[in-house]
């Protein structure tokens, strides 16, 4: 089976590289922008003429789509996640290669879910900010396109190789300064949100199985559980030897931006107060991961406390 990757050096896309050249069924090659890649091209400005020529030369049997940007402006975040999937789409249809599409999709799609209910794929999407905008608009390019489509929405993917910028990346940093600095205690603020983390290896099998199944549509990726990112500070500490203590700032949900998610605000410039939460999902979020098991026959297996000695061990090697 002939899979062409687009997105092969993103922190999901290292891993499902690895899953598919362990699968000695595979014939892999690697689409993207760096120097590193099989074929450099960009999808964002990228015509889907080109992109067409080289479906049609290499003629792959897949198509998995993990490239993307988290950060950035509206126009960014449109240029890389929604026009360049249109780009994808564009190519696929007018190609000879009639391959499958893989597209990986974000939990941010959805936007806030109500405390205590798990979101199934056909909750009505209500993304909060930017981010989650432009990744439904592509989501819905996909499921318009009439190809053979499977859109894989990811909730919060944990585990090695995790951002530094993202909550439990700014968690582990934390700890690491602090046991670096012999602080004895550690203070952080917007603990409070709840998110499904889900390993990044157990996305790149679902992946795999996704590209080898004939399931269509929108079906959810993670765990099925949702974790107070207190909870998860406190295993962190843990598997991270730390003794001291845990103190949450008291403060408004804003503070999980300034704490562990992004750089303080401008107080002359704040945030919107329609969106505090950096990712547009409100205070809790949990994935129902039944059209995963019943449809790709795919179930988690790495529990957040391996994911999070993952991280913490790469945070620990910084210096």
């Amino acid at each position: 089976m002939r899979v062409l990757l687009i997105g092969a050096n993103g922190y999901i896309g290292r891993f499902v590289a690895d899953r598919l050249l362990a699968d000695p069924a595979v014939q892999l090659t690697a689409l993207g922008r760096g120097d590193d890649a099989d074929v450099r091209f960009d999808l964002a400005s990228g015509s889907p003429g080109a992109l067409t020529r080289f479906l049609d030369a290499v003629h792959p049997g897949v198509v998995v789509n993990c490239a993307g940007a988290t950060r950035g402006g509206a126009r960014e975040l449109t240029r890389h996640n929604t026009v360049a999937v249109a780009t994808v789409c564009e190519a696929l249809r007018r190609s000879g290669c009639g391959a499958r599409l893989v597209q990986i999709g974000c939990s941010a799609e959805y936007g806030p879910s109500q405390p205590g209910s798990s979101t199934a794929e056909d909750a009505v999407p209500r993304p909060g900010g930017p981010y989650g905008v432009s990744k439904l608009a592509a989501t819905e390019l996909v499921l318009g396109s009439g190809l053979d489509a499977v859109v894989l929405r990811v909730f919060s993917p944990a585990g090695p190789g995790t951002p530094a910028g993202s909550p439990l990346g700014r968690l582990a940093e934390a700890m690491r300064r602090a046991m670096q600095s012999g602080d004895g205690e550690l203070k952080l603020g917007g603990l409070g949100a709840q998110r499904d983390f889900v390993d990044v290896r157990d996305v790149a099998r679902a992946v795999h199985a996704a590209s080898l199944s004939a399931a269509q549509g929108v079906i959810n990726i993670g765990s099925g559980r949702a974790v107070r990112l207190r909870d998860a500070a406190a295993v962190l500490a843990r598997v991270a030897g730390y003794g001291g203590a845990l103190h949450e700032l008291d403060g408004p949900p804003g503070a999980l931006r300034q704490a562990i998610g992004h750089p303080r605000p401008d107080p002359d410039h704040a945030p919107p107060v329609a969106y505090p939460y950096p990712d547009g999902c409100g205070s809790w979020q949990q994935a129902d991961v039944r059209t995963a098991r019943d449809r790709l026959g795919w179930r988690p297996r790495i529990g957040l406390e391996e994911s999070l000695a993952d991280i913490w061990m790469e945070a620990a090697c910084r210096i």
